[in-house]
């Protein structure tokens, strides 16, 4: 992803809540005979507050991403949608999308057995954890021998970004009464209305309005 100074997001807290509130991921690495693209939910490290994280992936994509042996790419794909250039007005304008994303890259370091069993588990638990009644991965009647033929069956992972590029391209390039427009537009009840997009918009709008105040 080409990065523009402009639409950069760098802050760690940011970079993680659009990580944690978009955990289908794609991980793409490759093998002898090219590049793959395979997707999992992905989860931050629950020991750690930076941007390191942790998954599995199922036999034998470890083999088609290179686990271990080299750089994998992981991408967290945030709100997005398309935005006409009618809602900018009566000026010359194209149509766009917006979109927020977050590219990490590294050299994954391989769990062993029951390091993978915990990182299962949390992520068993983070998902039915919302549930009115939540079944975890030890309830029955799954037993001890289900639970270890699932661990077999996969590669846990533990990646600590060596690059990090993050892009918010959200309009903040236009005059803030068009930014305003696109947000009612995108709240509306319009075919490419987008409730999401919409409160990420607000939110970054409000943050530069507060810095630019706080700069007079």
């Amino acid at each position: 992803m080409r990065q523009n100074p402009s639409f950069a997001m760098t802050d760690v807290a940011e970079l993680r809540r659009i990580i944690a509130a978009n955990p289908w991921a794609t991980l793409v690495g490759r093998d002898e005979n090219g590049m793959t693209a395979s997707h999992y939910a992905v989860l931050l490290d629950p020991e750690r507050d930076d941007l390191t994280i942790v998954a599995h992936v199922g036999r034998p994509d470890d083999l088609v991403l290179g686990l271990g042996t080299q750089e994998l790419m992981v991408v967290f794909q945030g709100p997005h949608g398309y935005i006409s250039p009618g809602w900018y007005g009566d000026v010359a304008a194209v149509p766009t999308w917006n979109y927020v994303a977050v590219h990490l890259s590294g050299v994954p370091e391989l769990l062993d057995g029951e390091e993978n069993l915990r990182v299962l588990n949390h992520l068993v638990d983070h998902f039915e954890g919302r549930l009115a009644d939540p079944r975890g991965m030890w309830t029955p009647p799954n037993d001890e021998a289900f639970v270890r033929r699932l661990e077999a069956g996969t590669v846990g992972f533990r990646l600590i970004p060596t690059r990090v590029t993050a892009k918010r391209k959200l309009s903040q390039n236009k005059p803030d009464e068009v930014i305003e427009n696109v947000i009612l537009e995108l709240q509306g009840d319009g075919v490419y209305a987008s409730p999401s997009l919409a409160a990420e918009m607000q939110r970054a709008h409000d943050a530069r309005l507060a810095a630019r105040a706080d700069a007079r």
